[in-house]
């Protein structure tokens, strides 16, 4: 029968392999299934994160049809996607998408005549658009405006202007957008560089998100409870027990920390709005450095204070274990990410409980003296 230990370094193991394929980003997602030909021929396009939720899929043909796709976080309202010659609003043409309040699908060429909405004049515009119809749907929580354009030589790089708004037309007038962005698209190779309202580069959010997810999945989906598990169930591995759970929690609390610093940083840099996330959060790492701060100030084992200091070790342990999962969820939620991290973190979160059950049943197993059924969570050996 396999042992406990050698069930917990193939799970540990596993779970590894499982935080690697899941780091995946949103160009992962299939628009086979809901665009329609030729929008839905994905085997010679290219994706480009490049602001916030749009991601920019396209293809150039030999004949110089640009197909281009624009994805992005949808709940109401316009998107929107512009040619600009300079970069700038004045006299740039745009493809302008949205549904309706009656889940009617809309997508017009606009013109930017002047900077008030009743200048910006619906079915006009300087875009080459092909006899292929432009198309617009929901897909989940994202837009997809698709459309095609037919230049006479080949496009190279070009000044692309994204804006969004919440609120939806009426009769075709567009409102003022409530956030927008200029970037240089190059679509001759696949390289993008942009810059924001802000001089920032959009594709900084993307990065941060990224890493803020991989490091919040690593320490509170991984790290953290692995060596939680091992504090409970490995204590008759004297001591090596001890310093697994130190290195673990020690390792997982420095992610912890990045992450929350990251996510914070977000906040400040992008306007990211997200209160119930960053709350749970800083929760999360304030009951996590109270752990840490109640290590310098652990009774000896034989004081009648040391239960006390057992009980509050474990179940702090255990409240911050348990709002970084949530956040975790919450974060996939707001990152609108793919369905490879919503699968991977259930993955991790079900080999945890059923690693925890199955070492529970090693434990209830076990004779007493070779596997304590009350662990006290000490944390220096050398006080066993």
């Amino acid at each position: 029968m396999i042992s406990a230990s050698r069930f917990w370094i193939f799970a540990v193991f596993v779970s590894f392999a499982v935080v690697s394929v899941v780091v995946a980003d949103e160009c992962n997602e299939d628009i086979n299934a809901f665009l329609p030909l030729p929008y839905a021929n994905m085997t010679h396009m290219l994706c480009k994160p490049v602001w916030n939720s749009y991601i920019i899929r396209y293809s150039q043909s030999k004949d110089n049809v640009v197909t281009i796709v624009l994805s992005a976080t949808y709940t109401s309202g316009y998107v929107a996607m512009g040619f600009s010659k300079d970069g700038m609003m004045l006299n740039s043409s745009a493809m302008v998408g949205w549904i309706t309040r009656k889940g009617n699908p809309v997508i017009r060429q606009y013109y930017a005549e002047g900077f008030n909405p009743s200048q910006v004049k619906h079915d006009k515009g300087e875009l080459p658009l092909t006899g292929i119809p432009p198309f617009v749907t929901v897909n989940g929580a994202k837009i997809h405006l698709a459309y095609q354009l037919k230049y006479p030589s080949q496009l190279k790089t070009q000044p692309i202007l994204l804006a969004f708004s919440s609120k939806y037309p009426e009769h075709h007038l567009l409102s003022v957008h409530e956030d927008k962005t200029t970037i240089n698209f190059d679509f001759s190779k696949g390289s993008s560089g942009s810059t924001s309202s802000s001089g920032k580069p959009p594709s900084n959010l993307h990065r941060s998100k990224t890493t803020h997810g991989v490091l919040g999945l690593l320490s509170w989906g991984l790290i953290l409870p692995y060596g939680a598990i091992v504090a409970r169930y490995f204590k008759h591995k004297d001591p090596l027990w001890y310093y697994l759970h130190v290195a673990f929690q020690f390792v997982g609390f420095i992610f912890a920390v990045t992450t929350g610093f990251l996510g914070l940083s977000m906040y400040n840099r992008f306007s990211f709005h997200a209160p119930a996330h960053k709350g749970i959060g800083i929760t999360a790492i304030v009951l996590s450095v109270l752990q840490v701060m109640a290590f310098f100030i652990r009774p000896d084992k034989d004081s009648k204070n040391r239960k006390y200091w057992n009980w509050y070790h474990h179940n702090v342990g255990r409240i911050a274990l348990f709002f970084g999962a949530l956040n975790i969820l919450l974060g996939i939620q707001l990152a609108n990410a793919g369905s490879s991290w919503k699968i991977g973190y259930g993955f991790l979160l079900a080999a945890i409980i059923l690693m925890s059950i199955v070492l529970e049943v090693f434990k209830l197993k076990t004779p007493a003296n070779k596997f304590p059924p009350n662990p006290d969570f000490q944390m220096d050996p050398g006080h066993q």
